[in-house]
C-alpha cells in the first residue's frame, strides 16, 4: 500500500491555505513547521505562519478579573520560533506568486513512506515564460534538529533571468484570533536578539524569551547545484538574514537549491549556537543520506504499527494518515509531551493535556514502547511541580498534575473547567498501569511508575472523603466540560478507584521482588496508608440510578432539564462559542463522552445491560462537539455489539481532519482524535483487552469491510491480528509461546502459528 496523501488543483484562499498548512505540516517530535508558502502572501491573507519546538515556551500573563487565592495568573505558550521557510523567486525580475501570473497542475503530495511533503505547480510569467517550480521539505526522524527544503527550477520554453533571496528571520509572533478561545491571544514580540553570525555562507541567528529565558537557535546554509552570484546580509533592526543567488536559468535547465536549516534549543543544548553549527555541518551536503535515511527510519516505523484496512472508501488512507500525524507529534527525550496539535499549529497553544495518556499511549504502548515510556517520562520529571499544585489547591499531600501545561506548572485560567478536572491524575495513573501491562517492564513501575500511583492515589485521599459508608468526591469536573464542578463524576470516581487499586498492587509488586523499602522510605508510605487505599477503592461511590438502569454522570446530573436540542440552530454549535458556561452546565448536555469513557477504560465496571442503557441514554444528550468524542461511542459501541453505531461514529472519527469537520484543523490537527480512531479499531472491532491476567480479543468486522490487520507488540512478543468476513486469526511474529484468549476462550500461541475462530 502506498502512503501518499495527494491534493490536486486546489483553491488559493485564505480558508483553503490554512487548512493545507496544517495538513502539509513536517515534524518530528521536536521540530515543526507548518506548510506555508516559501513564497509567502500578502499580508491581507491572516494565515498561521510557524515554526515550533516541542517544549520551547515563554511565560505571559493571564489576569483574573478576581485576583482570588492562588488562581493561575500566567501561563506558558509555545512559541513561534522563526522563519526560516521564506525563498522569493524572480524569473526576468518577475516575483513568483500563486496569485500572479498564471499557477496549473497545483498539486501537494503527503508521501509517508519517505517522510516528505511537495508542492509543484507549472507557473507562466506575465511575460509568457513556462516555468515547472517544485519544493521539497523533510523534518528529519533521525537528525531530530534537522530541516531541510529542496527547490527544483526548470524554464520550459526560453532562457530567463533568475533571482533568489532566501530568508531566515528570528523575531516573529504568534498568532492570534480573538474570535475563538482555543487559539491563543497573544502576538507582542516574546524573541529577543542574542546572537548573529556570518560566515562561509552559513548565518545563523539567536534569540531568548523575555520570561523563561530560553534560547533558541537557527543555522543556515544552502547548497546550489551550479555556481551563482551570491551574497549574504544581517538586518539588525529585524534580526533577519538574506542569502541572494543571481544568474540565469537556460532552456530546459533545471536548478537546484537545498537549504539546510539547523535547530537548537537551551533545553536540550547548553550552547545552542555551537550545538547547531555542529549538527550543520554534519549535515550540509547530505540531503540523499538524509533521504535515505528517513525512509528506512518510516520502513521500520510501518513494519511495527501499520494498520491495514481493505473497504471501497478511504478508511485506509486516513488512518495511515492519523498513524503518521501521531509519529509526527510525540516528544521521544523526555522533556516534553504530546501538544493537543502536535507541531502543526497554535491551537490551545502547545499545551499538553489528558489527551496524551488516554488517546494516544495506547498507540505508543502497542506500537513504540520506548514513545510510550518518554512520554511517561515526562510526566515524572514535572512530579515536583505537580506537587506544588497539590499544595496550591490546598492538599496536605500527594500530587495534582496541571489541566494544561508545557513546563509543568498549571495553565488553566478557567478553574471549573480546567483545574477542576482532577481526573488527570487518574487518567495518568492508567497509562502508567497500561504501559507496564502491555509492556511488562518492571524497571519502569519500580523506577518511576509506582511513585507516580502512590503520589496520585494520596491526593485522591485528601480530595474524598466518607459519607454514609461510601467514599466520595466533591466539586470536581469530569472529561465533559459542559457539566463542570459536580458531585462524584462517574468517571473520576471510577477512575480515582482504579488509581486507588493500583497504588496497593504496586506496592505489592515492588515488595515482592525485594524493591519497596527505598521508596517505602523516601515517600514515607506505612501500611496504615496502603490499607487506606484499598478501603477507599473498595467504597468508592459509583453513581447509579434504579429507575432509569444507568450510570448518572453525578450526583445532580438527572435532576436538569434535558437541553433543547430540537431547537439549537445548527450554526450553534459547538455550543461553547454560543452559549455561556452557566447555561451549559444547568442542563442535561455533554461535549463529550464521560461516562461511555469510563465504559471502555475500565473493562467490566457494569454489567453489560447497564452499559447498553447508559449508552443510549447518553447518545441522546452528547453533541460531540470535543473531537475526542466520537471514537470513544465507537469503541464502546463495538463492544456493545452495536456495529452499525460503531461504524458510523468511526467514520465521524477517523477523517476528520482531512475534511475539516470541526472547521478549525486550520489551526493544527487533533491528535488526540487520530490516537482515538486507531484505538476504535484495536480496542473497538477487534475487542482488545489487557488485564493482569493476559490479553485478549474479540474481533468483530463493519459490514463494509472486507478486511483490517495490524501488528501490535506486547510483553516482548510480536502479534499480528487479521479479520475478515469470514473468521479472525492472530498470529504470534516473533518472541516466547504465549496464552491469549480469544472470544473468551483461552489458545496458545507457538511461534509463527495462527490461531482462528
Amino acid at each position: 500500500m502506498k502512503k501518499i496523501y495527494r491534493l490536486k488543483d486546489f483553491p488559493i484562499d485564505e480558508k483553503a491555505l490554512m487548512l493545507q498548512e496544517t495538513l502539509f505540516h513536517n515534524a518530528n517530535g521536536y521540530l515543526g513547521v507548518r506548510g506555508n508558502l516559501e513564497e509567502g502572501l500578502p499580508q491581507e491573507f491572516n494565515t498561521m505562519r510557524g515554526t515550533y519546538l516541542n517544549g520551547f515556551y515563554d511565560v505571559i500573563p493571564m489576569k483574573q478579573s478576581e485576583s482570588l487565592c492562588n488562581l493561575v495568573e500566567e501561563k506558558d505558550t509555545m512559541l513561534n520560533v522563526a522563519d526560516f521557510q521564506s525563498i522569493e523567486i524572480f524569473f526576468d525580475g518577475e516575483r513568483f506568486s500563486m496569485l500572479d501570473g498564471r499557477a496549473e497542475q497545483l498539486c501537494r503530495t503527503l508521501d509517508m513512506d519517505a517522510g516528505i511533503t511537495e508542492r509543484s505547480l507549472a507557473w507562466h510569467t506575465n511575460s509568457g515564460k513556462h516555468i515547472q517550480i517544485c519544493f521539497r521539505r523533510m523534518a528529519s526522524f533521525v537528525r531530530k534538529n534537522m530541516f531541510t527544503i529542496e527547490c527544483r527550477l526548470k524554464c520550459l520554453d526560453a532562457d530567463c533571468g533568475l533571482d533568489i533571496h532566501s530568508h531566515q528571520k528570528a523575531l516573529v509572533r504568534n498568532y492570534s484570533n480573538p474570535a475563538d478561545p482555543r487559539v491563543g491571544q497573544n502576538n507582542k514580540l516574546l524573541l529577543h536578539p542574542t546572537v548573529h553570525l556570518l560566515e562561509n555562507g552559513t548565518s545563523v541567528l539567536e534569540c531568548e524569551t523575555t520570561v523563561s529565558s530560553l534560547k533558541v537557535c537557527t543555522a543556515v546554509q544552502h547548497e546550489l547545484s551550479r555556481k551563482m552570484r551570491e551574497s549574504i546580509s544581517y538586518d539588525e533592526i529585524e534580526h533577519s538574514c538574506t542569502a541572494s543567488y543571481s544568474g540565469s536559468l537556460k532552456k530546459g535547465e533545471e536548478l537546484r537549491l537545498v537549504k539546510y536549516i539547523a535547530v537548537c534549543d537551551s533545553r536540550r543544548e547548553a550552547e545552542p549556537v555551537k550545538a547547531a553549527l555542529s549538527y550543520l555541518g554534519e549535515s550540509f551536503g547530505e540531503l540523499d543520506e538524509l533521504y535515505e535515511e528517513q525512509a528506512e527510519y518510516l520502513e521500520s516505523f510501518w513494519e511495527r504499527s501499520l494498520l491495514h484496512i481493505e473497504t471501497d472508501d478511504d478508511s485506509g488512507l486516513a488512518m495511515v494518515f492519523n498513524q503518521y500525524q501521531l509519529l509526527q507529534s510525540v516528544g521521544s527525550d523526555g522533556i516534553c509531551g504530546t501538544a493537543s496539535k502536535g507541531l502543526s499549529g497554535e491551537g490551545y497553544e502547545g499545551h499538553y493535556f489528558w489527551d496524551t495518556e488516554i488517546y494516544i499511549l495506547p498507540f505508543l504502548s502497542c506500537t513504540n514502547p520506548e514513545l510510550a515510556r518518554c512520554q511517561l517520562g515526562y510526566r515524572y520529571a514535572t512530579l515536583e511541580l505537580a506537587r506544588e499544585n497539590a499544595k496550591l489547591l490546598g492538599h496536605k499531600k500527594g500530587v495534582l498534575f496541571p489541566w494544561r501545561t508545557v513546563s509543568g506548572r498549571e495553565c488553566s485560567g478557567f478553574f471549573p473547567a480546567g483545574s477542576a478536572q482532577y481526573h488527570i491524575n487518574g487518567d495518568i495513573a492508567y497509562a502508567v498501569v497500561q504501559y507496564y501491562l502491555m509492556t511488562g517492564d518492571f524497571e519502569y513501575m519500580a523506577k518511576e511508575g509506582a511513585e507516580i500511583l502512590i503520589e496520585t492515589a494520596r491526593l485522591w485521599m485528601d480530595v474524598g472523603n466518607y459519607s454514609k459508608g461510601k467514599f466520595v468526591i466533591n466539586d470536581v469536573t469530569g472529561p465533559d466540560e459542559y457539566t463542570c464542578i459536580v458531585n462524584n463524576n462517574y468517571y473520576t470516581n471510577a477512575s480515582a478507584k482504579y488509581n486507588l487499586t493500583w497504588a496497593v498492587k504496586a506496592a505489592r509488586l515492588l515488595s515482592d521482588r525485594g524493591m519497596w523499602q527505598e521508596l517505602e522510605a523516601r515517600l514515607g508510605v506505612s501500611s496504615e496508608e496502603l490499607e487506606g487505599f484499598g478501603k477507599a477503592a473498595e467504597a468508592m461511590l459509583l453513581p447509579y440510578d434504579e429507575a432509569l438502569g444507568i450510570n448518572p454522570q453525578d450526583d445532580s446530573f438527572l435532576s436538569k432539564p434535558i437541553w433543547d436540542f430540537e431547537n439549537t440552530p445548527k450554526e450553534n454549535y459547538p455550543l461553547l462559542l454560543h452559549y455561556h458556561p452557566l447555561c451549559l452546565y444547568r442542563h442535561q448536555v455533554c461535549k463529550q463522552a464521560d461516562t461511555v469513557l469510563a465504559y471502555f477504560l475500565f473493562d467490566g465496571i457494569e454489567s453489560r445491560e447497564t452499559m447498553l442503557s447508559s449508552f443510549e441514554y447518553y447518545e441522546k444528550l452528547t453533541t460531540h462537539d470535543s473531537s475526542l468524542s466520537n471514537c470513544v461511542f465507537s469503541i464502546v459501541a463495538a463492544r456493545l455489539g452495536l456495529k452499525d453505531k460503531a461504524r458510523s461514529y468511526f467514520g465521524d472519527s477517523i477523517r476528520s481532519d482531512l475534511v475539516n469537520s470541526y472547521g478549525n484543523t486550520g489551526d493544527g490537527i487533533h491528535t488526540a482524535n487520530m490516537g482515538g480512531s486507531y484505538m476504535t479499531i484495536v480496542y473497538g472491532f477487534a475487542g482488545m483487552t489487557v488485564t493482569e491476567s493476559g490479553i485478549g480479543f474479540a474481533p468483530s468486522i463493519p459490514d463494509d469491510w472486507r478486511s483490517y490487520s495490524f501488528r501490535i507488540g506486547y510483553m516482548g512478543r510480536s502479534l499480528e491480528i487479521s479479520v475478515n468476513t469470514e473468521k479472525a486469526s492472530v498470529r504470534l511474529l516473533s518472541g516466547e509461546a504465549l496464552d491469549i484468549r480469544l472470544f473468551g476462550q483461552l489458545v496458545r500461541l507457538n511461534d509463527k502459528t495462527e490461531v482462528s475462530i
